[in-house]
């Protein structure tokens, strides 16, 4: 496998983000790939410019809703790939939340995992979709395919994923379920990669837009890249992009 430098960001729609900086991102930190999560947008909708950017290929998959969720890639010219949008389960599928894409030795996911809502009124269909996820990987993982899942989670694993633990103990994204599954998925031979390289507290993904909250570093880590035991042993280095601004995270 050729060294290949993946990055993934939400970009909390990408039409505003694009007003923010986000093609100057793509062209200056030049990624072999870019997944995208909560592009809220149709190809349709957008610019020739995030539909063919110079020096790579734009593949979306887009939720029936409009303005909601969805995902993208960009992948380099030159790399070959195939695609598919969605893991073949409707309820899932319909909200564009899953982007697979298979180079010659190495499949990747970029996800955006439904986010459980306050009171957890979208739990059991976070958990069920995290569940589908999981026996996806497994069944990528039985055929000895280097897999890699990344892209927003909306799950802060640990206390130290997150500013203030214990007043977050009910808050949608730390709930006891959610915490759960990603033990869960861990246990079940998948590896955070950031955790391979840090191991220190304070390093976020997600602040919140109000009070001033990523000036305060007050915030979660909710994004991740996460590989199987095939792809495990290429990984040279795992990292986040605090200083790239345009979204919340």
């Amino acid at each position: 496998m050729a060294l290949v430098k993946i990055t993934s960001w939400n970009v909390n729609g990408i039409r505003a983000c694009t007003k923010k900086g986000f093609l100057g991102f793509l062209f200056s930190s030049q990624p072999d790939i870019l997944a995208v999560q909560e592009t809220k947008a149709r190809p349709e909708q957008l610019e020739k410019e995030l539909l063919e950017p110079d020096g790579y290929r734009a593949v979306y998959c887009s939720a029936e809703k409009a303005g909601y969720s969805g995902v993208a890639v960009f992948v380099r010219q030159g790399i070959k790939f195939d695609h598919e949008c969605g893991m073949g389960i409707k309820e899932f599928d319909a909200e564009g939340r899953t982007l697979v894409t298979e180079l010659d030795d190495l499949i990747f996911i970029s996800s955006y995992f439904p986010n459980s809502q306050d009171g957890g009124a979208r739990l059991d269909y976070k958990i069920a979709y995290c569940n589908a996820m999981l026996d996806y990987m497994n069944k990528l993982t039985k055929k000895k395919k280097p897999v890699l899942l990344c892209g927003d989670y909306n799950i802060a694993h640990t206390e130290i994923d997150l500013a203030n633990p214990g007043e977050n103990r009910n808050s949608p994204g730390f709930l006891p379920e959610e915490r759960a599954w990603m033990d869960e998925f861990i246990a079940a031979g998948y590896i955070d990669t950031f955790r391979l390289f840090n191991s220190e507290p304070r390093n976020y993904t997600w602040w919140s837009y109000r009070t001033h909250a990523r000036a305060r570093n007050v915030g979660w880590r909710i994004d991740y890249h996460c590989v199987n035991k095939y792809l495990h042993p290429r990984v040279k280095e795992s990292y986040h992009n605090t200083d790239v601004m345009g979204s919340d995270h």
